[in-house]
């Protein structure tokens, strides 16, 4: 029979990981579809390394070139494999490789969180497939079970740990007694974080990740900029600190749950019971849970990055993409999970992605205050007036703390956690204390996550 032909974009870190699991489980992977599977051509940017690359991944270096498009418009390539990452040249040319009848596979994250919309409709308009399992968490099959496994079930909630970077610095300043700047730092030395590592740290990552995965269990348009987007820079040691007193854990979350009014889509630092699964997930790897009813609570948890995990996730793609490629489209598993011609056809319409402001949580709370009678009793009536109901209160001595707010003394800081409490309400009492003459300095806030 004959076999199917793969146009590969990108041999960096993932595509090298594509090549050697095509070629080490190449008899495996031919018993799974039923004929051989190959690398026909391929494009890469830096083509003298590239060469190199293959001749030691066992590839043969002539088939590879520096011209994407001519790839792309091999009549011989079956499936287009996108590994360049990035928004462009990458939609351009995914586009162009559906618009000539191409099969996409992408581990693309950035692209499909942004530009997904426009992408899956000309797939649809094509007849052809794009299949995107690699672009969150790596080597585990989490949009397969969202999309599949658990479709007969309605999603409650699903809470994330789905970018390692974050996961290993937050794990280094819990487990060593780091500060932010040393435990990215080590990231770096290691390779877990980039030179620039501002979509890791500041949260863009895991938003793109989070955005995908909210539209496959809710049935939401693909919208990044809804996503409410904040990442780890400002979390302290002294806050995990007193986070562990208070048994949580902090944790950088990706949260998408269904409310009343909407969807939540949202990326956090949280502080997580210690008690509860994704409290106990560290380093650099990643976990997903996923609240359904039928299924009840599921964790689906491994390597996030990394060649070979995310090869593993892209060459499941293909193999899929090579036994469906024959059915008709509507036999296919739609590209989010659900149908579009259903909201198409006015017969329902997808929930709203709610904003922050509206969004319910509780809160650690850390202030440095004036250590005198009555600064706690300004702030329980600011919180009283606004409807917030205290849950814990510690005080501590700052006197020797790096932290310490110089020229003020005597210092006291508290600590808090209140119960449950829309976003808006929060904002405008933290606004009001931190207008008090007795409280010094911003007001750190970390949300709280019971993910009960």
């Amino acid at each position: 029979m004959k076999p199917v032909k793969i146009g590969l974009l990108g041999l960096g870190t993932v595509g090298g990981g594509v090549v050697a699991v095509l070629r080490r489980n190449a008899g495996e992977i031919a018993r799974r579809v039923g004929r051989d599977i190959t690398i026909h051509a391929a494009a890469a940017r830096r083509l003298g390394r590239a060469k190199a690359k293959a001749k030691g991944l066992g590839l043969d270096s002539a088939i590879i070139a520096a011209d994407a498009e001519a790839v792309i418009d091999d009549p011989e390539c079956d499936i287009i494999v996108e590994l360049i990452g990035g928004y462009e040249p990458a939609r351009a040319l995914v586009l162009r490789a559906i618009a000539g009848g191409k099969h996409v596979v992408t581990a693309n994250k950035a692209l499909i969180a942004k530009h997904g919309a426009e992408i899956f409709a000309a797939a649809r308009d094509k007849g052809v497939m794009v299949s995107y399992e690699a672009a969150v968490g790596g080597g585990i099959p989490i949009i397969k079970a969202l999309r599949e496994g658990l479709a007969g079930n309605r999603i409650a909630w699903i809470a994330g740990i789905i970018n390692g970077t974050g996961n290993f610095i937050l794990s280094e300043m819990r487990d060593h007694g780091r500060d932010f700047a040393a435990a990215l730092q080590e990231a770096q030395s290691l390779g877990y974080a980039e030179a620039d590592p501002a979509f890791d740290i500041e949260g863009i990552d895991a938003a793109h990740k989070l955005t995908i995965l909210a539209a496959i269990a809710f049935g939401v348009p693909l919208n990044f900029d809804a996503c409410y987007t904040e990442g780890i820079s400002r979390v302290s040691a002294v806050d995990i600190a007193y986070a562990r007193e208070l048994g949580y854990t902090v944790k950088h979350l990706g949260i998408a749950r269904r409310a009343d009014g909407g969807i939540e889509t949202r990326v956090h630092p949280a502080l997580v019971p210690q008690d509860k699964l994704l409290a106990n997930v560290n380093g650099v790897m990643n976990a997903v849970l996923v609240m359904a009813d039928a299924a009840g609570p599921t964790l689906h948890y491994g390597a996030g990055a990394g060649a070979e995990p995310t090869a593993s996730a892209v060459v499941a793609d293909i193999i899929d993409v090579a036994r469906a490629a024959g059915r008709k489209t509507e036999d296919r598993v739609p590209l989010l999970g659900f149908r579009p011609e259903v909201f198409q056809a006015g017969r329902s319409s997808p929930p709203s992605i709610l904003p922050m402001e509206a969004i319910e949580t509780s809160y650690y709370l850390r202030m440095t205050v004036a250590d005198r009678a009555g600064v706690l009793a300004d702030i329980a009536a600011i919180f009283g007036r606004a409807g917030i109901s205290i849950e814990a209160v510690i005080q501590k001595d700052p006197q020797n703390d790096p932290q310490k707010v110089p020229g003020r003394d005597p210092q006291a800081r508290i600590i808090m956690l209140t119960h449950k409490v829309k976003e808006a309400r929060m904002n405008a009492a933290i606004a009001d204390i931190e207008r008090l003459d007795s409280v010094f300095g911003a007001v750190t806030r970390i949300r709280v996550e019971s993910l009960s």
